[in-house]
C-alpha cells in the first residue's frame, strides 16, 4: 500500500469518475485503475463498485477511503512541520466558510491571502454547517470559519469575531414606534432563511420562538430576504455586516435589538488533532485586516494561536 495508491481511491471517490480523477492526479486512467486493482487485490476487498454510473464506493470502500482521507492528511502536517523550520509559508490549504458569513469575508479574504501567503495554494469554498463538519472530521477540509458554538468532542473553536444582529423593517414600517426586544419580537411579519442555514437556528434560539412563521416562503440568501420585506411588508433579522450592503435609503429601515443585544460568534474550527499553527494564524491575521477591530476576540487582538 502506498500514499499514491490513498490519492488515487479519493480522487476517484471525489470525482466518481476514474478519467477525470486521472486527470486530477496527472497521471493516465490506466494507470491510475490498475494501481487501485493491485491496492484492491492486496486488500482483498472491492472498493469501488464499477457496474454504477457515476462509480460508487462500496461499503467497506468508503470506510476505506475515509482512513485514506485522515492517513494523507497526517502526511500534510508532517510536511507541514518541516514547512514551518522554513521563513515561507508554503502548501495546501482547503478552507470552507458558512454562506451568512461569506459576502462579508470572501472577496477581500482572497485577495490579502494571495498577497501575503503566494506559496500557500488556497482552496476556498462555500457550503452550509452541517456539510463542513462533515468534512471537518474526515480530512476533506483543513479548517473552517462559521458561527459558534458548535461542541463537537473533536473539533476545536478559536473564535475570532463577534457580530450583533440588527432587525431591517419594511418601508411601511419605518414610522411605527416598534421596540425589539431579543426575548420578545412580533409575532407576525418575520421572514427566515431555508431550513439548514445556521442563522436561522440563531435567530429562533435568541428569539425564544418556535420555528415557524406566518409566511410560507423562506429564502436561500440575506440579499433575498431584504428584497422580499422591500417589497412585501414585514421584518427580517440581519447580520451587522450585512448593513454596509445597504443603500442610504434602506439604511433607514434598520432597528436594533435590546435587552440584550443579539450576538453571533464566529470561529475558526479546525480538528483537535490539527497541527500546521503557522498556516491558522495567516488565516487568522488576514480576518483581523478585515473585520473592524472592535469586532475582533480580545484574545486575537493580543496573541497569536498557539495549539
Amino acid at each position: 500500500m502506498t500514499l499514491q495508491q490513498l490519492e488515487y481511491i479519493v480522487a476517484v471517490e471525489r470525482h466518481r469518475h476514474f478519467v477525470r480523477a486521472a486527470e486530477a492526479c496527472s497521471v493516465t486512467q490506466p494507470t491510475l485503475s490498475s494501481m487501485i486493482h493491485k491496492l484492491e487485490e492486496e486488500l482483498g476487498v472491492t472498493i469501488f463498485d464499477r457496474s454504477k454510473h457515476p462509480v460508487e464506493p462500496t461499503a467497506i470502500g468508503s470506510r476505506i477511503i475515509a482512513q485514506a482521507r485522515i492517513a494523507l492528511s497526517d502526511m500534510g502536517r508532517l510536511h507541514e512541520l518541516v514547512l514551518s523550520e522554513t521563513t515561507t509559508l508554503a502548501g495546501r490549504l482547503n478552507m470552507a466558510i458558512i454562506p451568512t458569513i461569506a459576502p462579508y469575508l470572501v472577496p477581500d479574504f482572497i485577495g490579502r491571502f494571495k498577497t501575503d501567503y503566494p506559496d500557500v495554494d488556497l482552496t476556498l469554498s462555500e457550503m452550509r454547517t452541517k456539510f463542513i463538519i462533515e468534512r471537518l472530521l474526515d480530512s476533506s477540509l483543513d479548517m473552517a470559519i462559521l458561527a459558534t458554538p458548535l461542541d463537537h468532542p473533536d473539533l476545536l473553536e478559536i473564535p475570532l469575531y463577534y457580530e450583533r444582529f440588527v432587525i431591517y423593517v419594511s418601508p411601511a414600517m419605518q414610522e411605527e414606534d416598534h421596540d425589539f426586544h431579543a426575548d420578545h419580537l412580533p409575532e407576525k411579519g418575520l421572514w427566515v432563511l431555508q431550513e439548514g442555514h445556521c442563522l436561522r437556528n440563531q435567530v429562533f434560539n435568541f428569539c425564544n420562538r418556535s420555528q415557524g412563521t406566518d409566511h410560507t416562503y423562506e429564502a436561500g440568501s440575506i440579499d433575498t430576504l431584504v428584497r422580499i420585506v422591500d417589497r412585501n411588508g414585514g421584518y427580517t433579522i440581519i447580520p451587522e455586516l450585512h448593513i454596509g450592503f445597504l443603500s442610504d435609503k434602506q439604511l433607514l429601515n434598520i432597528r436594533p435589538i435590546s435587552d440584550p443585544p443579539a450576538v453571533r460568534e464566529i470561529s475558526l474550527v479546525i480538528r483537535k488533532d490539527y497541527l500546521r499553527e503557522r498556516m491558522l494564524n495567516a488565516v487568522a491575521d488576514t480576518v483581523k485586516k478585515i473585520i473592524p477591530e472592535e469586532m475582533l476576540d480580545e484574545r486575537l487582538k493580543k496573541f497569536s494561536i498557539r495549539l
